[in-house]
C-alpha cells in the first residue's frame, strides 16, 4: 500500500472518530488507559523515576496517585488532538479560555515579532486555539521535530493547521524565520523548549525541578536576532476537557549568566508543574546524562542545530 493510500485511509478513519462527541471519546481514552499503563506499561520506569527524582518528598501512594493522573490525561490528550480534526469554534471556544491576548496585541503594536516559550504541559495541541484570541501578530505557527513516518507527518501537519498555524520544521526554523523577518511579515511562534537538546549539540545547563538540566536556546537567539518581545504561555487543566491559557511577561534571570530568556521560561514552567504535576509530559527522557565539565559548556551563534 502506498503512502498516498495509507494516508486518506488515516485521514478518514481518524475525521469519523473525530465527529464523535467529547464524552464518548473520553470513555474510549478510559479504556486506552488500562492498556497504556497496565498492558503495554508505556515508559512506566521512566516515569516513575522522573517522578521520584523531581518531587523526593513526596511518598510513593502520592506519586503513584500523580503517575495514574498522569497517563490518564496522555491518553486524554491522544483523543483530544484527533477531536481537531472535526471541533467547532464555538466549542473550542468554550474548552479553551485564553488570557492575555491584549497583551500580544500591545506588544505586537510596534511591529516586532513573539516568541512564545511553552512546555510539553496540558494538552500542547490545542494551544494553537489561542490565535483566535488576538489578531496581530498576523502569522502564528509553531516549531516542530518531524515524525519519521511519512504518513503520521501529514496526518499531525494536518491536524496542526486547524487554525490556521504554520508548522515550521527544526531544521529550517532559523532560516525560515529569518526570511520572514526581512520581508516585513510579523509573526507568534511557539517554542516548546523543556526538551532535551539533541545530544550532539553544545549543551547550556541550569537547575529545573531540582536536577542539573540542559537547555536549548534556539527561540532565544532567534527572538534576539529579531528584536522580538518573550512571552510564556502558562497552561492550566481546570477539568477534563477544559484548560485556561494565560500569556505572561518573562521575568529574565538577569544573574550575568546567558539566556536569561530562556531560564526564565524554565523557572515559569517549574512553578507551572509544581501546581498540578501530573500534567507534564513525565514519559520524557528528560535527565539522561549529566552536567560535563565547565570547559565543555561553550556559547554558541544561531543555527538551525541549535533549535
Amino acid at each position: 500500500m502506498n503512502n498516498e493510500l495509507t494516508y486518506h485511509l488515516t485521514i478518514g478513519s481518524l475525521r469519523i472518530l473525530a465527529h464523535l462527541p467529547l464524552w464518548l471519546l473520553y470513555r474510549a481514552s478510559d479504556c486506552m488507559y488500562v492498556i497504556t499503563r497496565y498492558l503495554i506499561r508505556y515508559r512506566r520506569q521512566a516515569v516513575a523515576g522522573n517522578l521520584a527524582r523531581a518531587f523526593p518528598e513526596l511518598g510513593k501512594p502520592e506519586r503513584l496517585r500523580t503517575e495514574r493522573k498522569f497517563y490518564l490525561h496522555l491518553c486524554d490528550c491522544i483523543v483530544e488532538t484527533i477531536k481537531l480534526l472535526h471541533i467547532s469554534d464555538k466549542e473550542i471556544d468554550r474548552r479553551v479560555q485564553v488570557e492575555g491576548g491584549d497583551m500580544v496585541e500591545r506588544l505586537a503594536a510596534d511591529g516586532c515579532p513573539v516568541v512564545l516559550f511553552l512546555g510539553h504541559y496540558g494538552n500542547w495541541e490545542w494551544v494553537q486555539a489561542v490565535t483566535r484570541h488576538y489578531a496581530r501578530p498576523a502569522t502564528s505557527g509553531q516549531v516542530y521535530k518531524p515524525l519519521h513516518d511519512a504518513v503520521m507527518e501529514r496526518v499531525m501537519l494536518k491536524i496542526r493547521s486547524r487554525f490556521n498555524t504554520i508548522s515550521i520544521p527544526q531544521k529550517r526554523t532559523v532560516r525560515t524565520l529569518l526570511r520572514m523577518t526581512r520581508e516585513g511579515r510579523q509573526w507568534l511562534i511557539g517554542f516548546i523548549a523543556d526538551q532535551r537538546p539533541n545530544s550532539g549539540n553544545p549543551h547550556h545547563w541550569t537547575t529545573f525541578l531540582g536536577q542539573d538540566t540542559a537547555y536549548v536556546t534556539g527561540g532565544e537567539e532567534i527572538g534576539r536576532h529579531t528584536k522580538a518581545h518573550f512571552l510564556y504561555l502558562d497552561v492550566e487543566k481546570t477539568r477534563r476537557g477544559h484548560y485556561r491559557m494565560t500569556f505572561h511577561a518573562i521575568d529574565p534571570i538577569q544573574d550575568g549568566e546567558p539566556w536569561p530568556y530562556t531560564r526564565g521560561f524554565m523557572h515559569m514552567l517549574e512553578q507551572t508543574i509544581r501546581r498540578e504535576p501530573a500534567y507534564w509530559l513525565w514519559s520524557h527522557k528528560r535527565w539522561k546524562g549529566g552536567r560535563p565539565d565547565a570547559s565543555q559548556t561553550i556559547q554558541t551563534t544561531p543555527n538551525d542545530k541549535n533549535i
